[in-house]
């Protein structure tokens, strides 16, 4: 029956319609054979297939994306974020006619090393770990790690290089010179022939060196294609959360960004997705028209000054990292203690059957990884249950009567 089915869905007659500069289905790397290969599913299918069927992934719906402390139901969380991303890396992937099951993989796993309070959280991780002389924190790498290092039970998911590569080198923008040497475009190109030892390098180079992160780039156009869709999903979307918030209101949106862009989330994402295809259709890079990406600047300018950095935004941050410090140390004495009772034994260590995670990294980086895990609600719970006194259980006979 096997054979029938993979006669009738040939992957590679499939893959016959995709640009020469597409990654393939035989093109896949792994540190070990899958057993999920070999089907109707493409390759990297099985990869989103194993992202979302993650503990990690489930998590997603418990993570801030920007706005934090507020109780809007009709804002973005972590898990709308990567699912805008996947749409939109998709429908630029099927224009350029890119494999959409490896730009999905990537996108749908991009943003699991996220931690509580989104990129303030991270923040105060990066500068826990500075203090500890540990290294740097960056949710990039984080992402990787969970993914191979601490899912099912520490043996980590046997994702492809091309997945696990697209989610380290996913975040930020590149400015290249290009032909004449004067005009200055953001261009994103793919640095094919990557191998697992440069992965690992790269990988472990995240942690240990402040903003390698920025200089590495995709092995492949869809991990290019992953990058720019991130940004091209938050921009406009940030905006309108911020509207939706009050924060900002849509007239303050600077004239030159409505002119190029438009002035709804709908029309700027639409106007840099139109733009980016028709500026990298047939290539090996992918880039925005001059106008364009002047826009995208001014608009993330604009995002960084009026929103992320708003005032509103930041009165509850010396609580929010006073509580990042107490968990951090309190873990981490309970670790050095060997207090088999703590939450970090009972809810994360002891998941982790693969005993080589707990030789390889320092308590303190462990305790990192267990607070990066942690959605919203559990670590205000875990913050709450740690040092907020608790009530006395008394008969109820003796509670005062209303």
């Amino acid at each position: 029956m096997k054979k029938e089915i993979l006669a009738f869905f040939d992957i590679s007659k499939a893959e016959e319609e995709f640009s020469k500069f597409a990654c393939k289905s035989c093109q896949t790397m792994r540190r070990s054979p899958d057993p999920l290969e070999g089907g109707v599913r493409p390759n990297f299918s099985c990869d989103t297939h194993k992202i979302i069927n993650s503990l990690a992934y489930a998590r997603y719906i418990g993570k801030t994306q920007v706005f934090a402390l507020f109780g809007s139901d009709h804002i973005s969380r972590r898990i709308l974020h990567v699912q805008l991303v996947s749409k939109i890396g998709r429908l630029i992937g099927r224009h350029l006619k890119l494999n959409q099951d490896l730009i999905e993989a990537i996108a749908l796993g991009h943003d699991i090393g996220h931690v509580p309070y989104g990129h303030d959280g991270e923040e105060i991780l990066n500068k826990i770990c500075q203090e500890n002389k540990i290294g740097y924190f960056c949710h990039n790498a984080q992402s990787v790690k969970f993914l191979e290092e601490i899912e099912n039970g520490g043996k980590g998911l046997n994702l492809s290089l091309q997945v696990l590569d697209g989610i380290l080198c996913h975040h930020g923008t590149k400015l290249e010179e290009r032909e004449n040497g004067k005009m200055l475009f953001s261009v994103y190109s793919p640095e094919r022939k990557k191998t697992f030892q440069q992965f690992r390098e790269e990988y472990k180079n995240s942690f240990e060196r402040k903003d390698f992160i920025k200089t590495i780039s995709p092995m492949t156009l869809e991990g290019c294609v992953m990058k720019v869709s991130d940004f091209i999903a938050y921009l406009g979307r940030d905006m309108e959360d911020a509207i939706i918030l009050k924060i900002i209101r849509r007239e303050e949106i600077p004239l030159f960004i409505k002119k190029t862009l438009g002035n709804t989330n709908f029309k700027i994402t639409d106007s840099l997705i139109s733009d980016l295809i028709k500026n990298s259709y047939d290539k090996d890079y992918l880039f925005f028209s001059e106008n364009i990406f002047k826009a995208i600047r001014e608009l993330m300018i604009f995002n960084y000054e009026k929103i992320y950095r708003n005032p509103r935004l930041n009165i509850e941050q010396p609580k929010v990292e006073k509580s990042f410090y107490s968990l951090f140390g309190k873990y981490l004495d309970d670790l050095k203690r060997n207090n088999k009772e703590s939450n970090i034994f009972k809810h994360y260590l002891n998941d982790i059957k693969n005993r080589e995670y707990r030789k390889k990294y320092e308590d303190e980086r462990i305790v990192i990884d267990y607070l990066a895990s942690m959605t919203d609600r559990y670590f205000n719970s875990q913050y709450k249950e740690l040092f907020f006194p608790r009530n006395y259980a008394i008969p109820t006979k003796y509670q005062n009567q209303p």
